[in-house]
């Protein structure tokens, strides 16, 4: 037997959990697949990342109240909450919808790819890894 995974009420939903959680390119490829697609079997998202990295990324998604989690016996199924982030915070999804969009290269319409996710994780990754100029001189 599965016990429902927490998910805040609409009035529980705070604007700083929303941001945080939205400000890593793999969960914002995740809000704008099920934008794009609806409610998604959490297998879905595999092509993100391992499953440990995506059993993270989706509970911060639902932990902060960007999507809700339904369970139907060994499945969980995640769709956005569009109508209570809409009356919380007017206009917010749409903008984050569209600006991860235009950073992954996709255009308006377009469903999200996994090889999106992939591109933004490598950048991330490459930057991260890359020194600073200051920090090589200094090594030097």
């Amino acid at each position: 037997m599965s016990r429902d995974p927490f998910q805040p009420e609409p009035a529980q939903i705070s604007l700083s959990a929303v941001y945080d959680a939205l400000s890593d390119p793999v969960r914002r490829a995740i809000v704008v697949r099920l934008a794009d697609l609806g409610e998604q079997s959490c297998s879905a998202f595999l092509d993100y990342g391992s499953k440990t990295a995506l059993s993270y990324h989706l509970a911060r998604l639902r932990e902060a109240g960007i999507t809700a989690t339904r369970v139907d016996g060994k499945l969980r199924f995640m769709t956005l909450r569009q109508k209570d982030l809409e009356k919380r915070f007017p206009g917010l999804l749409p903008a984050v919808i569209a600006s991860a969009r235009s950073e992954a290269g996709m255009g308006p319409g377009k469903a999200a790819k996994p090889s999106a996710a992939k591109a933004v994780r490598k950048t991330a990754a490459s930057a991260a890894a890359k020194p600073s100029r200051k920090k090589a001189r200094a090594a030097a």
